[in-house]
């Protein structure tokens, strides 16, 4: 008997209904017709999706990570990071066609593989991705006071201050959720492509700022200090990581997966590649140029070094926080998807057979299928919570860095490569090579975890020392 999965059983009046977000797939007997879901997200939204949930802020570390080794390591380890990080979305997305048509997720291809802990998974990734979302909310607050303020003297004078409600970020996140919580709200990732082309205009002005700032200084601008090739720091051990996670995306690979329009491997592999290619090269520009600017000299935050007397570099501020503003939504949904398999793990996924004995409908609980009440409360639980602890709290840094690292690993390196070591081990049509090297990058991820938790330790007791 051939198992087929992901034909979705529709009445005559369901077949010929237009899709709607809200919609559910309702399944009846045997005898009606046959119809499967389809993806209607075009390549350049996927791209743009993908882009945008790989970009951050931590892209304005790396012409200090590049500092802590050099030019030629500094460029050899973001190539690096990038190819194992494609490498582990290519494995995802083989893993995907394994599950039921256009109805993957990490639980539904844990289900296949390891079923016992496909809700572990789930909540490691729900976790995650709502850590980085309040991290995100905690970093607008912190930014947009400076923002206003440096607006405020550039276009007005330098003697005239902005008002004081202006200059609390408490109100801004406040201002800002009015924004941020129904782009959150929608179902599809395709949903948010066009503040996807928002962000990854911000990032264009970004790479703009550290180019032109590099050719022609602005006044005010601090001397760059010593350059190097190859010059390794004690500061490698706390930046190498930068690096590595900074391509971490694969929370919404399945999402983009299920959405894209004609899902071929071919074109995801497009995807992937354009996605990933496209970060490299950005991360690498604004790593150089900001090195050769400062030198030994540079900061953290690349921005951050430059005058912001200049209007230019003021609304560069305000790019970084649109950049992570619409970056919220993308680490909300696959929070709310995994929180909704988790609730629903309960549930038994109905199976029936059509006239044909040997086929198989598979109807798996999907995302598409989860109620409007569920998903209007998920999405105001993971706001609404995310929003008092960013309102409140001031500085979790090294909470949330722990939670986004473990997390970062885990669905980075560790869950795509034990999948698909486990889905196809038994698989004679797939390469052994492939299938040893999906182990391998599962080690490669445990390998990561240890070096980063024990530099995260290092970090925290020189912190203690500092503080005492």
């Amino acid at each position: 008997m051939v198992q087929k999965y992901g034909a979705v059983h529709t009445t005559a009046a369901d077949a010929t209904a237009g899709d709607s977000e809200s919609s559910a797939l309702l399944a009846v007997d045997a005898t009606s017709s046959v119809r499967q879901k389809e993806g209607h997200a075009s390549m350049l939204s996927s791209v743009s999706n993908l882009t945008n949930t790989i970009m951050g802020s931590g892209m304005l570390t790396f012409p200090l990570a590049m500092a802590s080794s050099g030019i030629i390591p500094g460029i050899l380890t973001c190539i690096f990071s990038g190819c194992v990080g494609a490498f582990g979305l290519y494995l995802l997305s083989l893993s995907a066609r394994r599950a039921p048509h256009r109805s993957s997720s990490f639980f539904a291809v844990a289900q296949l593989t390891f079923p016992q802990a496909a809700i572990f998974f789930d909540a490691a990734i729900a976790i995650k991705c709502f850590g980085v979302s309040i991290s995100y909310l905690i970093i607008i607050k912190s930014l947009m006071p400076n923002v206003v303020e440096s607006l405020y003297h550039d276009l007005t004078s330098p003697n005239t201050n902005p008002p004081a409600w202006a200059l609390s970020g408490r109100n801004w996140i406040t201002i800002i959720m009015f924004i941020l919580v129904p782009l959150a709200s929608f179902r599809r990732l395709d949903s948010l492509r066009h503040a996807s082309y928002v962000v990854l205009f911000s990032v264009v002005y970004l790479v703009a700022i550290v180019i032109i700032c590099y050719f022609n200084p602005l006044e005010g601008t601090a001397p760059a200090g010593e350059i190097h090739l190859i010059h390794f720091t004690p500061n490698f051990i706390s930046t190498f990581p930068v690096q590595v996670f900074a391509f971490t995306c694969a929370q919404n690979l399945f999402p983009i997966f299920n959405e894209l329009k004609t899902n071929s491997q071919q074109r995801m592999d497009i995807v992937i590649g354009t996605s990933i290619g496209s970060a490299i090269v950005i991360y690498e520009v604004i790593a150089l140029f900001g090195y050769l600017t400062f030198g030994s000299r540079v900061g953290a935050n690349i921005i951050a070094m430059y005058p912001s007397t200049s209007i230019f570099i003021a609304i560069g501020q305000l790019a970084i926080v649109l950049l992570i503003m619409f970056s919220y939504p993308l680490q909300v949904q696959p929070c709310r998807n995994c929180l909704d398999k988790i609730f629903h793990v309960g549930a038994l996924a109905k199976v029936h057979s059509s006239d044909n004995d040997d086929e198989i409908v598979d109807e798996d609980h999907t995302v598409a299928d989860m109620s409007p009440f569920k998903h209007m409360l998920l999405t105001a639980a993971i706001t609404g919570v995310g929003f008092v602890i960013a309102y409140f709290v001031d500085d979790l840094q090294m909470v949330l860095s722990f939670v986004g690292t473990v997390g970062s690993t885990t669905i980075s390196f560790i869950l795509p490569g034990l999948l698909f070591w486990k889905i196809s081990r038994d698989d004679p049509s797939v390469s052994r090579t492939l299938n040893k090297a999906a182990l391998a990058l599962a080690g490669y991820g445990c390998c990561v975890f240890v070096f980063w938790y024990v530099t995260f330790c290092c970090l925290k007791q020189r912190g203690l020392k500092s503080f005492r």
